[in-house]
């Protein structure tokens, strides 16, 4: 899974239609360029190889001033299934990268608030295996053999899983409070796309 496949058709999505510029400029915005190293070429990159898997189609064409042409794309049937998707694996899998998690909290206003709710529990479970794994690794350290600052890296592991552990309550706190605004909302941030 690619962070930048998810943003690229996530902003196309929020826009309903865009060229690379636009989502450039949004994902610029979100500085996505340094917490998922998303780049201007690899947004063009996507856009073209998301055209050819006819997750994207070609809506407009204009011709640039000095430039290349300027093209707008929008998602096709395929494209919005492929969002969705990503989308709930980025929420709910504790497999993918932090880039991957993060461009799902950047779009999951995409979602209804109880999907989007439902997605962040299946991930608090996991969190909460890490964090049993991380203790018992502690609590066993002298019986696996293993050199004595080998231990730092549990610490290391059970810290980081801790912090993302109240972190995602948190999170899910705020969603079932009505923070933020969702998909199913009345003035919904992400719209679904025009047809």
């Amino acid at each position: 899974m690619s962070a930048t496949r998810l943003l690229v058709l996530g902003v196309v999505r929020m826009f309903g239609r865009a060229h690379g510029y636009q989502v450039r400029r949004e994902l610029l915005t979100w500085s996505a360029e340094k917490w998922a190293n998303v780049q201007p070429g690899s947004i063009y990159h996507a856009l073209k190889k998301m055209t050819a898997e006819n997750l994207l189609e070609k809506v407009d064409v204009e011709p640039g001033d000095s430039g290349p042409d300027r093209v707008a794309y929008r998602l096709t049937d395929d494209g919005e299934q492929e969002f969705q998707l990503l989308l709930t694996r980025a929420l709910s899998d504790p497999e993918v990268g932090h880039p991957e998690m993060s461009a799902g909290i950047g779009l999951m206003p995409a979602l209804p608030r109880q999907h989007a709710i439902s997605l962040l529990r299946q991930r608090l479970v996991h969190l909460e295996g890490e964090e049993r794994r991380a203790r018992l690794m502690l609590d066993d350290q002298a019986d696996w053999g293993q050199p004595a600052h080998v231990v730092e890296l549990f610490r290391l592991w059970a810290g980081i899983s801790g912090a993302s552990h109240t972190w995602l309550e948190n999170l899910i706190e705020r969603l079932e409070k009505g923070e933020y605004v969702m998909a199913d909302d009345a003035e919904p941030l992400f719209r679904n796309p025009p047809q």
